[in-house]
Order: structure tokens, then C-alpha cells, then sequence
């Protein structure tokens, strides 16, 4: 970042190609179009092979929808598992079983059985993931989404980009406005919630082992120390991986999250889902 300060007060004119620069092409670690392993990427519009440490640009990431028609059935049904309901309040339904057994025997005549409600009783937190490679991925996490909503009533969800720092957002489109600490949310939400994450855990290495190593602005805390955090409070924790397992050992950072979540990480798939739930049902 100092040298990229630099290179602001020396450049006088575009550059196109070259290795120093900030331009176009090439393999200089400050521009657009070129590539580098490790570079601070400016003015362009998309990422294309994923390797800038810092992006420059303002980036926009829009919020998943959580009213789309599921593309199966099959993930409410994996979802299933993670229910559990209680029996609690004044009788307010009707117990259709007891009331036939007491209907035959009272000779026939209509014995009304009443029972209290059930309520689902399972507290769910979810965090997505949201924009840069995870585009790649909206489709299934809202399917996910819709099925979460339908599934749990109580259900909080929560935005993060690549890994957890010390913020925290529901809306996109505020993002940088309107946020929550990572602190507030540890602190609002009780330990009997079970967690689960959603993210392709595709970044630098930086982003997750040092301070200031966020992409998008400096974190005064490694990563990995606000996962240990949040994993220390929520005992049943999961990740889902839209990414197929078979490429996780290519990505050092997706290692590096597998670890820190001692190896559950599960893949977002209907075998990921029913294992991640089981997971979390112990």
C-alpha cells in the first residue's frame, strides 16, 4: 500500500502492459486487466483470477432473495432434520389421535382432545458470504435461504465478505452505513443458536491470519481471531461450501477455514446438508 502512494506521485500518464505502473494489462500489482499473484486491483469491473489482495474500487453486492422458488425439495427435507418442537402454552389443537380413542371409547359419542401447540424450538443463525466469488454461487444460497425461512422460525441472518471480521450487515446496499458489531451480534444472540455458515472460503490467506489483510478496508484483527471468537460461543457450528469438495485442497484459504472449524465444513449439497444438520443435531 505505501508503494501503491508512491506510484500515485510519480505516475504522470496511463500506462498500458509492464510490470511497475498502475495501467492496464501486464504484470504490475496495481491495475486492471493483467495479472499478478498478489496485487491491488483498480478500475475493473469483475474479478477475473481472483488473486487481488486489496481492491480499490467501490463494489456493490446486492441481497439474496429469500421468496425464490426452491429449485428442489430436497433441501427443506435435509433442513428437516435440524427441527426440534416442544410442547408448551395453554391446548390450542386439536389431538386427532386422542380424540378418536376417546370417541370409541365413550360408545361413539364426540370426545374433543385438545393439546398445546407445537413450536419449533430450534434458533438458527446463518452467515452468507456475500459478492466477489460467491456471485458465482447465488442461486444455491438462495434456494438454501428460502428453505431456511420456511424451515425455522427462528431464524437471524447476517452478511460478511470472504471472513468474519468486526462487522456485520443485513442490508447490501448500506453496507457501509448501516452495520452491526460482530460484538453486538455475540452478545444478542444466546449460545443454544446453532450457527452455520455459508461461504466458498476462497480468499488470501492474509485475509484470515493477519491484521489489515481484509480486501476491502483494515481490519485491526486477524480473521481467524474473530472466528475463534464466535466459534467459542456457538458449539454447534457448521460451514457450507458451495464449492464440490474435490477442488477444496487447490484453495490454502478454504484449508485454512476447515481447520478453524475443525473440520466441519460440509459441501452445499443434499449428502452436505444432511450431514451438516446431523452435525449439528448432536
Amino acid at each position: 500500500m505505501e508503494t501503491l502512494q508512491e506510484r500515485l506521485k510519480e505516475q504522470e500518464k496511463r500506462h498500458q502492459g509492464g510490470n511497475k505502473w498502475i495501467g492496464t494489462a501486464g504484470r504490475s500489482p496495481f491495475g486492471a486487466y493483467g495479472y499478478n499473484p498478489e496485487g491491488v486491483r483498480i478500475g475493473q469491473k469483475e474479478s477475473r483470477h481472483r488473486k487481488a489482495v486489496k481492491v480499490w474500487d467501490k463494489r456493490e453486492y446486492k441481497n439474496l432473495d429469500d421468496s425464490v422458488e426452491l429449485g428442489t425439495r430436497n433441501i427443506k427435507v435435509a433442513m428437516k432434520r435440524l427441527r426440534q418442537f416442544a410442547r408448551e402454552g395453554a391446548a390450542e389443537e386439536l389431538d386427532l389421535d386422542d380424540t378418536i380413542r376417546s370417541t370409541a371409547r365413550n360408545a361413539g359419542y364426540l370426545d374433543l382432545k385438545m393439546r398445546p401447540e407445537r413450536h419449533n424450538t430450534v434458533k438458527v443463525l446463518i452467515l452468507f458470504d456475500i459478492g466477489g466469488s460467491m456471485d458465482d454461487h447465488i442461486k444455491a444460497c438462495e434456494e438454501l435461504f428460502s428453505a431456511a425461512r420456511s424451515e425455522f422460525k427462528h431464524l437471524e441472518f447476517y452478511y460478511f465478505h470472504n471472513c468474519l471480521y468486526e462487522k456485520l450487515w443485513k442490508d447490501n446496499k448500506r453496507r457501509h452505513a448501516d452495520f452491526i458489531a460482530t460484538w453486538d451480534v455475540l452478545h444478542t444472540y444466546g449460545s443454544d443458536y446453532k450457527l452455520i455458515f455459508v461461504g466458498d472460503a476462497t480468499m488470501s490467506p492474509y485475509e484470515i491470519a493477519y491484521a489489515g489483510g481484509s480486501v476491502e478496508h483494515w481490519n485491526e484483527e486477524p480473521g481467524q481471531t474473530w472466528m475463534q471468537r464466535i466459534l467459542d460461543i456457538y458449539s454447534k457450528a457448521v460451514w457450507l461450501n458451495p464449492v464440490p469438495e474435490k477442488y477444496w485442497d487447490y484453495t490454502p484459504s478454504v484449508q485454512m477455514i476447515k481447520q478453524l472449524m475443525t473440520d466441519r465444513m460440509y459441501p452445499l449439497t443434499i449428502g452436505g446438508l444432511e450431514d451438516a444438520m446431523r452435525e449439528l443435531s448432536r
